[in-house]
């Protein structure tokens, strides 16, 4: 999801330097050494490394402190000292999908816990269940927001989980004015049970993402989101909005109607046998192909489905996904081994486009 942030840095002439440390400062930090031994001369710094809470106050009184000084309190917001209650960004909290402690640094959770510590001083239970870290920043044109875990978060807290792009529109798409939306969803193997989302658009992105930090919230599996009934008219929204979209994708995967794999996960499938089957329209191709691909439009893919072997497993794509999906049908049900690339050329192109012919 990073790199569309990244090509809209770039798109606006915003330099960037990724997976290079910076390892000296120069003439008072007009000159950035670069760990390749590149020179960068800088008016102005900035660190964005994350944040420390400033918790001294309590660590000079004796009171506990945790994960990078973090002040540790209980399900009421109590510290170790009785009676002396701590909220805000100076907390160590429970991520709500793994219950691993963490800092959320945002506004929205430090004033709902000011609201529950004066409901608890006055004898009222609120307990402290933890928080999803949901959050959204501008970039230029474009808007990102995420709930929940990222993949990262996953595999270092060892859950099993699957990932599935979207790529849908603000609003219907016949309406003027719609722009693209990139919706990411993480949900769990075993139940369906959503752990994580992000997206990313000019328009629409905080209603998805507040919808699907909901659903977390509410425990709800992936295969629920077709059944959420939210506001629709064209100027709005779509008759299926994207987040219902991604319940279906995710229900097929949960029911083993369709098998998918990242992008990522191409090469070794190829590596293993497998060839990569474009079922796009002959005009697409004019946009670029996946190297060593082979080209079968889906209208035409019942009537020259004898060119492709049995025996050899097929990865198939398309544009963003939907008719990959229509291909993996055809091609199961008579007999193939097929998988689909998860979000299509489209999302390929956009992370490997050293990869496109």
């Amino acid at each position: 999801m990073a790199v569309r942030i990244e090509q809209e840095f770039e798109k606006n002439k915003v330099k960037l330097q990724l997976g290079k440390s910076v390892t000296a400062f120069h003439e008072e930090g007009k000159r950035i050494e670069l760990e390749d031994g590149e020179i960068l001369v800088s008016d102005l710094t900035i660190f964005s490394v994350g944040v420390t809470p400033e918790s001294n106050l309590a660590q000079t009184a004796g009171i506990k402190t945790g994960l990078r000084g973090g002040i540790i309190v209980d399900e009421n917001y109590e510290t170790s000292a009785a009676d002396v209650y701590a909220i805000g960004d100076a907390i160590v909290v429970k991520q709500e999908v793994n219950q691993q402690d963490t800092l959320v640094s945002l506004a929205s959770p430090a004033n709902r816990q000011g609201r529950m510590v004066a409901d608890i001083i006055f004898g009222k239970a609120r307990p402290n269940k933890g928080f999803l870290g949901t959050a959204i920043v501008r970039v230029f044109a474009l808007v990102a927001a995420a709930t929940g875990l990222n993949e990262k978060a996953l595999q270092e807290a060892g859950i099993s989980y699957t990932a599935l792009h979207i790529q849908g529109k603000s609003h219907a798409s016949y309406f003027p004015g719609n722009t693209p939306l990139f919706l990411k969803v993480l949900f769990a193997n075993e139940d369906g049970r959503i752990l994580g989302a992000q997206a990313i658009g000019e328009n629409g992105v905080d209603k998805r993402i507040d919808i699907l930090a909901t659903a977390i919230k509410a425990g709800m599996s992936v295969a629920e989101l077709p059944e959420l009934e939210l506001t629709y008219a064209p100027p709005f929204g779509s008759a299926k909005d994207p987040v219902n979209m991604a319940g279906y994708v995710g229900l097929n995967l949960l029911e083993g109607l369709s098998e998918s794999i990242q992008w990522h996960q191409l090469n070794e499938e190829k590596a293993n046998g497998a060839i990569l089957l474009d079922v796009r329209n002959q005009v697409e191709l004019e946009n670029g192909k996946i190297k060593d691909s082979i080209h079968i439009p889906l209208d035409e893919l019942r009537n020259r489905i004898s060119e492709l072997k049995k025996e050899i497993p097929i990865i198939v794509t398309c544009q963003v996904g939907l008719r990959g999906y229509l291909a993996e049908r055809i091609l199961k049900n008579a007999g193939y081994q097929v998988k689909n690339l998860d979000g299509g050329f489209s999302l390929y192109q956009t992370i490997l486009p050293g990869e496109v012919e």
